[in-house]
């Protein structure tokens, strides 16, 4: 076997992945955190970075130290952590219910859970006895539950054998959802919160990075990484999903304890995600088709690829909202929609021509 031939070998391949996974990783945070109105070089952040992990006394302007560690590094990390979130989210959804589009965001996910996150912030709902995140993710339950419902009343499984009749009828009741959810949070704005509460609301909703600190960081941090790891171990779960629930049924697994398992711990993720950043939408519709067309369908490998390309591309989106209207930071969400929407375009094209 020749030096080429060797090079394209999976094994080579996934080790290869493993280990430039984290540089690129590295890269784009760093990347996030020089790149803004006022560019910070790369030899001043890694000063930042020695001086505040190691005590290091390398002499640094103030300024430059507290944005790159109170604003720029903190919230590049949750961005990735965000990205990679949403892109798990998706690639669980589309695999256990068949269906391309499926992600939070169509699926009402990310609606329930902007509604829960709202009704404890402006209405109150808990007496203050209930966390942000603990009301996002009883907003995004209670949002799936009544699409998974809604798609059965109308004569669909979450994964049957009328595969098109299925897609459909769950797609219409996401859509549904979604906009019922989304109905309740105008409601509760237009109810309980003043003016500038409204606007900080709107502006949120839409996906803002802006009020990021360390504490988000240290929740967002172990809802990406534990989603990450669970996703790992039913990836070939994931695999026999693809097929058919009956198909993975009878390869031995526990389809309904793996399914609850699985859409429970995505939609904790995705809630801990809005309840921070509000809903962002097509990081968890675009990222998993593009990786499927990288690295296949197994979900040994798409699983981390679309956990490393959802972070790099919401580490860039956050960097465009910043520079693209100079003394404005555009939400997130609009950009990764100007972005996601034609890239989707693009892949939905070029799938219909390969059938």
């Amino acid at each position: 076997m020749n030096l080429a031939a060797t090079l394209r070998s999976p094994v080579v391949l996934r080790w290869r992945w493993v280990w430039l996974a984290p540089s690129i990783l590295f890269l784009a945070v760093m990347a996030g955190t020089a790149i803004g109105e006022t560019a910070i070089p790369l030899e001043t952040i890694l000063k930042v970075l020695a001086n505040r992990l190691w005590g290091a006394e390398h002499v640094v302007d103030r300024i430059d130290a507290g944005i790159v560690w109170n604003y720029r590094l903190s919230r590049a990390i949750l961005a990735a952590c965000c990205g990679a979130g949403l892109a798990l989210s998706g690639v669980v959804l589309q695999a256990l219910l068949r269906n391309p589009l499926a992600d939070p965001f169509l699926m009402g996910i990310s609606a329930g859970a902007s509604t829960g996150a709202v009704a404890v912030t402006i209405a109150g709902l808990g007496a203050g006895a209930v966390t942000l995140s603990l009301g996002a993710f009883a907003g995004a339950g209670l949002a799936f539950s009544l699409v998974v419902l809604l798609a059965r009343a109308a004569g669909s499984g979450t994964g049957g054998g009328r595969s098109a009749q299925a897609a459909g009828a769950i797609i219409l009741a996401g859509i549904a959802g979604s906009q019922l959810f989304n109905a309740l949070t105008a409601f509760i704005i237009a109810k309980s919160a003043n003016a500038e509460q409204a606007r900080g609301i709107m502006f949120w909703l839409m996906g803002n990075l802006s009020g990021v600190r360390w504490d988000d960081v240290t929740l967002g941090l172990p809802a990406a990484l534990g989603g990450l790891l669970v996703c790992l171990w039913y990836r070939r779960a994931l695999d026999a999903f693809t097929f058919g629930a009956d198909s993975a049924a009878s390869m031995g697994i526990a389809v309904r304890r793996v399914r609850a398992i699985l859409i429970a711990v995505m939609a904790l993720v995705t809630a801990t995600m809005v309840s921070m950043v509000g809903a962002i939408g097509f990081v968890g519709l675009v990222i998993p088709h593009a990786m499927r067309f990288l690295v296949g369908n197994r979900h040994t490998r798409l699983i981390p690829a679309s956990a490393l390309a959802g972070a790099v591309f919401l580490i860039g989106a956050d960097i465009i909202s910043r520079v693209i209207v100079p003394g404005q930071v555009l939400p997130i969400g609009v950009v990764t929609a100007l972005v996601g929407a034609p890239a989707f375009a693009v892949i939905l094209i070029r799938g219909t021509r390969r059938r």
